[in-house]
């Protein structure tokens, strides 16, 4: 038995696990089985090729509705010297399709004809005329679909390990198949663990995690073309796990058993897999996903007739991104070979890059960003790193990989994004970058119906205002107070875009307060009550404007920050506070009422505040934010974004300023 304990570099993970796979038996196609054209043949893949056993059109064919002639007769007819040909023994009328008969080598359509009677007068029987006049000359085989046009008998139609598409199957059927050899479809089991898995709708309590990898496990499969079993959770017993592995082994090719691939006390897959097979791999230096087991089992079915006696094991780790990732990195090309295909690659686009990214030397890392164009440059900006945060999968337009042995790439460099969107779509996508407000989930939802995207990385209101100085963001949002003069945004606008012209736009006024716990047990009321020794408070990040308020505040009360537990402590966003302060990590922090509601949090108003745009004017001269100006304007968006607890629409979309 091989092991590898931890660290295993990726390429040498994939190359330990392809030699045992292929001395196996289990490195090629799985095997095939006939279906018919009219089955569910779209997106399996052929087993081998296809070749036509007949031409198409197997025969010469009109292709159009007229008279079919010998083009030789028609010589010499012109608009002033017409020529007569009897129909029945010059030309014969055929339709589109019809076979060319046997005296015929053209066509003249039925529009290009006088038909005639036998007095000469025009007949208004143009499919059974006794003769017809022509006022131009016929090249021979015009307007005829010659024997084989399309397909010569004998030709390669399609090659093997091709994905059948709609399109494909007429051609089939036109080269004279009723059917395919299609490549056997892997099977897969899952297999999710542990104890406190909940499955999807059950009520949860603390403690408890809806069971959901599987889900997400299963519908890759599917997309790649395999046939997934979803097996119910299994608790965290070694003897249990160990004999749901075997009775999956018995009519599967793969079994991903998910979570308990790390070295906990409850950890099995480990040792399971060492005790039924071979443990090839234990580790791999990919981040997110680094627990991952390779192994390879005897199928536990010694009456089988089975293809191979051996079966995949893959463990997959428990958190939902390093899941997700694991399935794409070794299962995808597995299921893809056991076809006699290759995995479909993902697009490539360059960007530049709008935050560093550190990463450790020792791991290929797997980054998750989303991307725009700004102006002329594709920008790129990571998303968040934690390997249980399952929304930045959604959010994320690609995937940039940073190789082993570098330690993260800085801002401003190119980097290669592996895209899970179009390239299209990237073009059309507006990137907000700066401070976050719940109405932009509500813009993100509408220019999606007018065929627009946002994108936005909430990263506070100096951070957006560098984004724009860098070039990397089409607006920021704002809600910089500034102590000396009580306005909002314009002083820090001067100071950091002195060189861009930037219009400022009204967009919401809203309330900013204390979040609380529901009923506010500890009777919370003013931002003296943080100087509280029972009480914790959640602060928001260095450059929020929701920090600067704070401070500001704070000043005035003359209420030194060291007093405030949990001043140090941040988050990035007022719903991440809402949820901080929901969880039980804090008492109270300071954010909007919009934040509270939607946690079903108290909220005690303590401040107004202006929220607004900056926009480079370039931008809403070249039409780029021709979405969201329209949008200020709808007046369901506006009504909406009134009913969220604590906003004032009232300055939605007004100009406030040209700057400088």
């Amino acid at each position: 038995m091989s092991v590898y304990l931890h660290d295993v570099p990726l390429e040498q993970a994939r190359r330990h696990f392809q030699d045992a796979l292929s001395t196996a038996g289990l490195w090629g196609r799985l095997g095939s089985e006939e279906i018919a054209l009219d089955e569910i043949a779209v997106g399996r893949i052929l087993a081998g090729p296809v070749w036509a056993v007949q031409s198409s059109p197997h025969y010469h064919a009109s292709a159009m509705d007229g008279f079919a002639v010998i083009a030789e007769n028609t010589a010499g007819a012109m608009p002033t010297s017409p020529l007569t040909l009897i129909v029945g023994e010059e030309v014969q009328y055929v339709d589109t399709g019809d076979l060319l008969p046997a005296f015929a080598n053209a066509v003249i359509p039925i529009e290009q004809t006088e038909a005639l009677q036998k007095n000469g007068k025009m007949d208004s029987q143009l499919r059974a005329p006794h003769a017809i006049r022509i006022r131009a000359a016929t090249p021979p085989w015009a307007h005829v679909r010659p024997m084989g046009e399309d397909i010569i008998a004998s030709q390669l139609v399609l090659p093997a390990g091709h994905k059948i598409r709609p399109v494909d199957l007429g051609a089939i059927a036109a080269a004279g198949h009723t059917s395919i050899q299609a490549s056997l479809k892997p099977r897969v089991a899952i297999i999710p663990t542990g104890t406190e898995l909940a499955p999807i709708g059950k009520a949860v309590e603390p403690g408890d995690i809806i069971e959901f990898n599987s889900v997400v496990l299963a519908a890759q499969i599917m997309e790649w073309g395999g046939n997934p079993t979803r097996f119910p959770p299994v608790v965290d017993d070694f003897n249990m796990i160990l004999q749901t592995t075997l009775e999956a082994s018995r009519y599967h090719d793969l079994i991903l058993i998910n979570a308990g691939s790390s070295a906990g006390s409850e950890d099995y897959t480990a040792s399971i897999v060492a005790e039924i097979g071979t443990l090839l791999v234990h580790g791999v230096a990919v981040r997110p996903g680094h627990p991952v087991i390779l192994g390879l089992m005897p199928r536990n079915n010694p009456n089988s007739e089975e293809i191979n006696s051996s079966v995949a094991i893959i463990g997959v780790p428990g958190y939902p991104v390093s899941a997700a990732l694991t399935g794409e990195i070794f299962v995808k090309p597995l299921v893809a070979r056991w076809q006699g295909s290759r995995p479909e690659e993902k697009p490539i686009a360059k960007a530049t890059l709008a935050r560093k990214i550190v990463s450790p030397a020792g791991d290929d890392d797997y980054v998750r960003v989303v991307a725009g164009r700004v102006g002329n440059d594709m920008i790129a900006a990571p998303l968040s790193r934690g390997a249980g945060v399952i929304s930045s999968l959604v959010r994320s337009d690609g995937l940039v990989i940073i190789p082993r042995g570098t330690q993260g790439i800085p801002a401003g460099e190119t980097v290669d994004i592996h895209l899970y969107r179009s390239p299209e779509q990237l073009e059309n996508t507006i990137i907000a970058i700066g401070s976050h407000d719940m109405s932009l989930d509500l813009v993100a939802q509408f220019l999606a119906n007018m065929g627009s995207r946002l994108v936005s990385s909430n990263i506070g209101s100096l951070g957006g205002l560098i984004a724009l100085q860098r070039k990397e963001a089409h607006l920021a949002g704002l809600h910089l107070l500034d102590p000396q003069t009580g306005v909002y945004n314009l002083t820090y606008i001067k100071q950091y875009l002195s060189d861009e012209k930037i219009r400022l736009m009204g967009w919401v006024n809203r309330k900013q307060g204390l979040i609380t716990r529901k009923e506010n047990p500890k009777n919370i009321r003013s931002l003296q009550d943080l100087t509280r020794t029972e009480i914790t408070f959640i602060n928001r990040q260095r450059g929020a404007g929701t920090r600067i308020l704070l401070d500001y505040q704070l000043q005035l009360l003359k209420i030194g920050a060291k007093t405030i537990n949990g001043y140090d402590h941040e988050e990035y966003t007022h719903l991440a506070v809402a949820a901080a302060v929901s969880s039980g990590r804090a008492d109270c922090g300071l954010g909007i009422a919009a934040a509270a509601q939607a946690l079903g949090l108290d909220f005690i108003p303590l401040f107004d505040e202006s929220y607004e745009l900056a926009i480079p004017l370039r931008f809403i001269n070249d039409g780029t934010m021709t979405p969201l100006l329209e949008l200020s304007q709808n007046q369901e968006f506006r009504r909406l974004v009134a009913l969220m607890p604590g906003y004032d629409i009232t300055p939605m979309g007004k100009h406030i300023a040209d700057l400088p």
